[in-house]
């Protein structure tokens, strides 16, 4: 179930809790905090609160349509620390993410810088454009799907830094829009995904790993069961490369 399916939502998914911090999977469709003119209540945040019955602090978001691992501090001081290990990029991000295409190469660093662009998007940035803002992505092919001379992959993302839609953005850059994506992938869809069983952002944050003292903090959202139902599609009715 998804944010925008009717009826309330069930509890937060709680995929981690510790003394500082607690994580949980969010749905796509669903705010982690409510957007301007949208009830205050109506987001990921609250939503948690009321379930665990206590105050939590926002460290960090997601996109609302896409799902997956989403950290909150449990104390003032938690989110202080978690706030600046993400400033200073201490934090290490793994995203999976359906794309059109088979990227060449098929791992690699893009670097791209974004500017902000009209109707909350962002956009690449032209060279030496005030207002630009460095940006920074690592991305590997784990698998691919082709058909009819079109190409599907999914592929592990790392964002080294933390801009408004920068996967989305980047990934596009390098010809390999995400799956569904109605702000930047449209048109640009292979038409035999018209019959695939999950037609939202193919995006999820999978992992983080935090600093920690002496160990780090690994935290892990599986992918979503709806993503999950894409990639067994794509098995049972698309070709991978060398497969007849």
């Amino acid at each position: 179930m998804t944010a925008e399916t009717e009826g309330p939502l069930p509890p937060p998914v709680v995929v981690y809790r510790g003394h500082d911090l607690v994580a949980v999977s969010k749905p796509s469709g669903e705010p982690v905090v409510a957007a301007r003119g949208e009830p205050a209540e109506a987001c990921l945040h609250r939503r948690l609160e009321r379930h665990l019955g206590h105050r939590l602090w926002v460290i960090h978001r997601i996109d609302r349509d896409a799902s997956g691992l989403v950290v909150f501090a449990q104390t003032a001081a938690a989110h202080r620390a978690a706030s600046l290990a993400f400033e200073h990029r201490e934090v290490r991000k793994t995203y999976l993410a359906f794309v059109a295409a088979g990227p060449e190469p098929e791992s690699g660093r893009i670097g791209v810088a974004l500017h902000a662009a009209r109707k909350g998007k962002s956009r690449p940035a032209r060279p030496g454009e005030p207002g630009s803002q460095q940006a920074l992505t690592e991305y590997r092919v784990r698998e691919g799907w082709r058909i009819d001379g079109a190409s599907v992959s999914l592929l592990e993302a790392h964002p080294l830094t933390g801009r408004h839609h920068q996967i989305r953005v980047h990934l596009r850059s390098i010809g390999a829009p995400v799956l569904f994506d109605r702000l930047y992938g449209k048109g640009l869809m292979p038409s035999f995904l018209e019959k695939a069983p999950c037609r939202r952002l193919a995006l999820h944050s999978l992992r983080l790993e935090l600093p920690g003292g002496e160990r780090r903090t690994v935290i892990e959202a599986p992918l979503a069961g709806d993503l999950e139902e894409l990639r067994r599609w794509l098995d049972s009715t698309v070709p991978k490369p060398g497969r007849s």
